[in-house]
């Protein structure tokens, strides 16, 4: 890669993790370059300045948060409800592993979700973050990088995972393409099968966390997402496969939107590696055919 040119030695790195994946060994180390905490291009010195700019950052925004924390209780009352429920959501966290070790910090989570909450205004807490940035608390050693990889992740994903800005578009978006690629099917989502792809956030929120059967999985996919190949919005092709698994059965069983809903929750434990081979092959699907206008803007 060294003999490559700037650009195309990035795309070569970025084809790599998306056909490879990441060695588990470089994964924390990895990541700060895929969601941009580092340039690809930056020197060892470059970086130890970086990350300790992001830790005096952080600990800066948190000094603020303690300043401002009384005047956030008494006039704002969605803060006081957004803390209980970022509380509540926390305490069900299982925090230790079958042999009883901790494995994550409660408080520390607790103080990176609620700083998120008042320093990220695009991006407020909804159901399922808690659960995400207990995955970056396990990846990385401090809550500085903990609380920097989750607003680099948010961005880098366009907030297509955040309910009030790319959760609708993305549902809108899944329509159109079993419109366009499964007519059969779509007649039938419009029909009896009304409302169940609407009802189908909790993957696009949580970015299908609860589909897999291990964290690595899971990092798997969302390495896959971060690398921006083989398109724009994976996630939604994403979607569409995991939708697709259960298309014959809805189909024979005439399923209504309820039922429908019921038999894509229970897509769990799955392989990531088959998903995006079947997300990929929907890419292929459709770059061959005469894509329409929306379509085009939204993938390619």
């Amino acid at each position: 890669m060294t003999t490559l040119s700037p650009e195309n030695s990035l795309s070569a790195r970025l084809s790599a993790s998306f056909i490879l994946g990441l060695h588990p060994i470089v994964r924390t180390e990895a990541w700060k370059f895929l969601t941009g905490y580092y340039l690809w291009q930056s020197s060892h010195d470059e970086r130890l300045a970086v990350d300790s700019t992001r830790r005096k950052n952080y600990e800066a925004l948190c000094q603020m948060y303690e300043r401002i924390q009384p005047l956030l209780e008494n006039l704002h009352q969605n803060f006081i409800e957004t803390r209980n429920s970022i509380t509540c959501d926390i305490q069900k966290l299982y925090d230790k592993d079958p042999l009883g070790n901790v494995l994550i910090d409660k408080k520390s989570l607790e103080k990176i979700l609620l700083l998120s909450y008042v320093c990220n205004t695009q991006a407020e807490y909804q159901k399922g973050f808690h659960e995400m940035v207990m995955l970056f608390q396990l990846m990385v050693e401090h809550d500085h990088e903990t609380f920097w990889l989750f607003q680099f992740f948010l961005q880098k994903m366009e907030h297509s995972c955040v309910i009030n800005i790319g959760v609708g578009k993305n549902l809108d978006m899944l329509n159109n393409l079993i419109t366009f690629l499964d007519p059969v099917f779509a007649e039938h989502l419009k029909g009896k099968g009304a409302g169940a792809v609407q009802s189908l956030f909790p993957w696009f929120c949580l970015c299908f966390q609860r589909a897999f059967k291990s964290f690595d999985d899971v990092w798997r996919l969302w390495e896959v997402l971060l690398t921006g190949k083989p398109c724009r919005n994976f996630q939604v092709l994403v979607a569409y496969s995991l939708l697709h698994m259960v298309r014959e059965q809805v189909l024979q069983e005439k399923m209504a939107g309820e039922d429908i809903l019921l038999a894509c929750n229970n897509l769990i434990d799955l392989d990531a590696d088959e998903l995006i081979s079947a997300a990929c092959l929907v890419y292929a699907e459709l770059i061959q055919k005469d894509v329409p206008q929306p379509l085009k803007d939204f993938f390619l």
